[in-house]
């Protein structure tokens, strides 16, 4: 899928299209654009530069046993493995400093009617806390297509007046939301942190990707995924629960987490956490030894020396995106 195909339209409002699309049509200085999400690249799969060695960069957060970030660990208490191989770390960096780039998609669906000013309220403060000098974020809504109605910026209050323009759709494109927020964020520059934050009801009905199209998205982009999902129905039976275990698996498969807050009342909370979080992440890097061939799949993991949980990404593709 490609970012290419560009319908244009009217103020600052980008409607994502699940429709099969045209190629780019017109340009006005106010811009609506529709992206065709159907439309499958086939040169490099996201036109990306290969290099024939690559810095392998992964981001490491660390809890400690009551679930706070644990801070002032050396690089010896770090560990890396390729495919089970112990790598040399060749870059450690605490409390990275590294700008974020981040996709807050908020479900605007139906289902979501009754906790939707409450979500928007709680990520405008989210907006407010998390963009600091350097860091961009950009707003979508999405319900049966994926509107991006804000474009990547810094701007706080602009960033803050586009949460007003979401509009309640028909159905759920969940998967087609995280293939998507991972398209954007894919072309944006390297050397920043990849971040989508995902409000959602879990629910998921008329997405084009499906559940592994979007993880390899995810993943091939180096995308950090956290979702909040919001439990309004508290029975099992009356949710869409393997929605809800498709976002966990792939955030968990990004190094990102999942929460699960009983309301939206709580979302504040859960923001709160991904902010603290994504402010002390520790980033290592090294060269792959042994090399190895471009475009595969490799698996990965970060270990550390305390008595701490760990999270990091699992996989990565060889001669992809690196930071």
């Amino acid at each position: 899928m490609s970012l290419s195909a560009w319908r244009v339209a009217v103020p600052v409002r980008v409607a994502v299209s699940l429709m099969l699309a045209g190629a780019l049509l017109a340009f006005s200085p106010a811009m609506q654009t529709k992206l065709d999400a159907r439309q499958l690249s086939d040169q490099d799969s996201r036109g990306r530069i290969r290099s024939e060695v690559s810095l392998v960069s992964t981001l490491v957060s660390v809890l400690d046993k009551d679930g706070r970030p644990a801070l002032g660990l050396t690089p010896e208490q770090f560990e890396v493995y390729e495919e089970g191989v112990k790598q040399k770390i060749e870059v450690f960096e605490p409390e990275t400093q590294q700008p974020l780039d981040i996709a807050l998609m908020i479900n605007s669906s139906w289902s979501t009617l009754t906790e939707l000013n409450f979500q928007t309220e709680a990520a405008s403060r989210f907006i407010q806390k998390i963009v600091r000098p350097g860091d961009r974020l950009a707003v979508y809504e999405f319900a049966d297509e994926i509107t991006q109605i804000a474009p990547f910026s810094s701007n706080v209050s602009m960033l803050q007046a586009s949460l007003k323009r979401i509009n309640l759709g028909v159905g759920t494109a969940l998967y087609d939301a995280v293939y998507l927020g991972a398209q954007a964020l894919s072309r944006n520059a390297s050397g920043r942190r990849r971040v989508i934050v995902l409000v959602t009801d879990g629910g998921g009905t008329r997405s084009y990707a499906d559940f592994e199209m979007a993880r390899k998205e995810a993943v091939s982009a180096d995308v950090l995924l956290y979702t909040l999902v919001v439990r309004v129905v508290k029975s099992e039976s009356g949710r869409y629960t393997a929605g809800e275990h498709a976002l966990e698996t792939i955030a968990d498969s990004t190094g990102g987490a999942t929460y699960f807050p009983d309301n939206s009342g709580q979302l504040g909370a859960m923001f709160d956490r991904i902010d603290q979080e994504l402010r002390t992440q520790y980033r290592l890097a090294y060269y792959p030894n042994p090399r190895p061939p471009a475009g595969e799949y490799r698996s990965l993991e970060a270990r550390v020396n305390c008595d701490c949980k760990i999270r990091s990404k699992k996989a990565y593709y060889s001669g992809g995106h690196t930071n």
